[in-house]
């Protein structure tokens, strides 16, 4: 559908250009960074028996490739439902780390923070819409409902065949019994 081939690469796009620029320079978004990697560091050292690195910049370059490679190929249509499913997934620690309105002070930053926070909450509903988005296609939920129904059927056919063909033989070997009786 034209729709999709025109929306895929609009709602892609900020990802590609914040990915790039994040990738140009990484050292810009550690300092907002930072707070949500500890966070989830020290959550995953309490649940995980290894530990977590705690190298920042490495997250915040993975979480821009990330959003490159996976804008890229939503964009041209490519496993549409899975990238759109790590984009939203990368935009929640971007949108943690990047927007954190409730630490401020200035009302004109806070504004501006709440602004983005705001529009990447839309963004990561437009990419859910997306991860659902069949194409008109049958979801593999509903085809494989529709084969399990198809396989009872045919099992079922199946096993009444079976039992006439029983029936027919046992009746069969009753009169060969009777015969020789």
């Amino acid at each position: 559908m034209l729709v999709r081939r025109i929306a895929r690469p609009l709602l892609a796009a900020p990802f590609i250009y914040g990915g790039i620029s994040t990738l140009r320079k990484p050292q810009d978004r550690v300092p907002g960074a930072a707070p949500v990697v500890e966070k989830i560091a020290e959550t995953a050292d309490k649940q995980l028996p290894v530990q977590v690195p705690r190298d920042v910049e490495q997250y915040v370059k993975a979480n821009a490739a990330l959003q490159v490679g996976a804008g890229a190929l939503f964009a041209l249509g490519r496993l549409p439902r899975l990238t759109s499913l790590a984009l939203a997934g990368s935009t929640v620690p971007t949108t943690l780390a990047g927007h954190r309105f409730w630490e401020e002070d200035d009302p004109k930053v806070s504004f501006e923070k709440i602004a983005h926070f705001v529009k990447n909450l839309g963004l990561i509903g437009g990419l859910l819409l997306a991860t659902v988005d069949t194409e008109g296609k049958p979801s593999v939920g509903y085809r494989a409902r529709k084969g399990a129904k198809a396989a009872a059927v045919a099992t079922e056919k199946s096993f009444e065949k079976a039992s006439k063909r029983a029936a027919k033989a046992q009746k069969k070997a009753e009169k060969k019994l009777k015969k020789k009786h």
